[in-house]
């Protein structure tokens, strides 16, 4: 399984109109809203904002008024050629005057969402967990140090340290000897060397 490490833009025009493709890492279906909204707020007054999205277990598209599918299942083909996941591609469209056609639709928006997953960095995806741990402050320098090829998503400093994270089962493993774990879910998470 593969997905992306950061959001990605790319832009062209083609016959006056401009498509602007982004690609975005997603987790949940909340995150497609969150991040339309954001969009349509960037990118005011587009005549479309067409998208894909693929999560492990969903995936769905919109053309957003294009003509039936000319845009939403276009995007959502060229993600799951890629085999990408946990992933939401946009392709925002400022008419330019000058209909494409259906297939000339198809092949904007296809290329468009091709252009922009070409310029994002893919990373593997493996099973893991998030987590939350709690420790005192003098194991900080050695915790950090067992949690280098980890994500830390939050530090939070009260009376100990809080960390949520995200591991291995072998870092998991590595650091239960040193730490309290308040919670942890099963989680796919990305694979860092």
């Amino acid at each position: 399984m593969k997905s992306i490490l950061k959001k990605e833009v790319y832009e062209v025009t083609i016959k006056h109109s401009k498509f602007i493709g982004v690609i975005i890492p997603i987790e949940s279906l909340d995150d497609i809203k969150v991040n339309l909204n954001k969009l349509k707020e960037e990118y005011k007054n587009a005549t479309h904002y067409c998208y894909a999205f693929k999560l492990i277990d969903d995936k769905g598209c919109s053309d957003d008024g294009e003509p039936n599918k000319t845009a939403g299942i276009p995007i959502l083909n060229v993600l799951e050629g890629e085999n990408l996941i946990n992933v939401l591609v946009v392709v925002i469209r400022y008419f330019g005057g000058i209909k494409l056609g259906p297939g000339g639709l198809i092949r904007a928006y296809s290329s468009t969402c091709k252009e922009v997953i070409n310029k994002a960095l893919k990373i593997d995806l493996i099973n893991g967990y998030e987590v939350s741990i709690t420790f005192p402050y003098s194991n900080e320098k050695e915790i950090n140090y067992l949690l280098k090829n980890s994500i830390i998503k939050n530090k939070e400093y009260k009376e100990s340290c809080t960390y949520t994270i995200e591991v291995t089962k072998e870092v998991l493993d590595s650091i239960s000897n040193f730490v309290t774990i308040n919670y942890k879910h099963e989680k796919i998470i990305p694979k860092l060397d």
